[in-house]
């Protein structure tokens, strides 16, 4: 008899147990929640306008460019706006103070504007200048601005407080949108073009997440917060960090 109510005892303290845990860590993910997504409702208005966006609409038009376009063709665009990029990735190289890193992107987009004809052949790579990926927001976390809260932005989708201003920068620097070789139909339809290619580039990686991630805005939030961390820090993110 005593055997019985030990056993039943044993139980129900392991039942209390796993509750208290359980508890603990919602209390724990909730504060982290609150202080990494303090704007979560707003966050979440946007993700869904953005959701519908791309389903209704980029989604549908990168499908037909794939559809319509041979995989190399759109290889040569990928890489004809990659290496435009890569002038300003050197001068955010620079800003963090990495020299050899920028005298990479500089050789890469010689190499690559020349015998690469104007890009659209990536001959920089197999040459072995890797690619690197800067922007301005992973400069101003470089130099010591926290990310802030998490937001999203209208159609550009996951971004942070620091980010969002780094976005802006990039934006007024960014060659097609402020050439003067280019009048306004020309800057729109090369804007649409990059933003197709993009979105036909992630079909794939879409779907996956479509199939794996239970609650995706926050799947979405974490992964990108995550990645983020990782890229200021050079994939060596330090021990001490949460």
């Amino acid at each position: 008899m005593f055997g019985q109510l030990n056993k039943k005892l044993i139980k129900i303290l392991m039942w209390v147990s796993v509750a208290l845990v359980a508890g603990c860590a919602t209390t724990q993910q909730t504060e982290r929640v609150a202080k990494i997504d303090p704007f979560e409702s707003i966050n979440r208005a946007v993700f869904t306008f953005n959701e519908n966006a791309d389903e209704y609409v980029i989604k549908p038009a990168a499908e037909a460019y794939q559809f319509v376009l041979p995989e190399f063709v759109r290889t040569g665009v990928t890489n004809f706006f990659s290496n435009i990029g890569d002038i300003f990735v050197a001068v955010n190289n620079l800003l963090q103070g990495k020299p050899g890193n920028a005298a990479n992107d500089i050789g890469r987009f010689l190499v690559n504007s020349t015998i690469g004809i104007l890009g659209l052949f990536d001959v920089a790579t197999e040459a072995g200048l890797e690619k690197n990926k800067e922007d301005f927001g992973q400069t101003l976390g470089v130099w010591g601005v926290p990310s802030g809260p998490y937001v999203v932005l209208p159609l550009f989708g996951p971004s942070s407080i620091r980010d969002t201003a780094g976005l802006v920068v990039d934006i007024k620097t960014d060659f097609i949108l402020n050439s003067n070789q280019l009048n306004h139909d020309q800057k729109v339809g090369s804007t649409v073009l990059r933003v197709v290619n993009q979105r036909a580039n992630l079909l794939n990686a879409s779907q996956l997440l479509e199939d794996a991630a239970f609650d995706k805005y926050s799947f979405l939030r974490d992964s990108y917060l995550q990645r983020r961390f990782n890229q200021v820090h050079d994939g060596n993110p330090p021990l001490s960090a949460d």
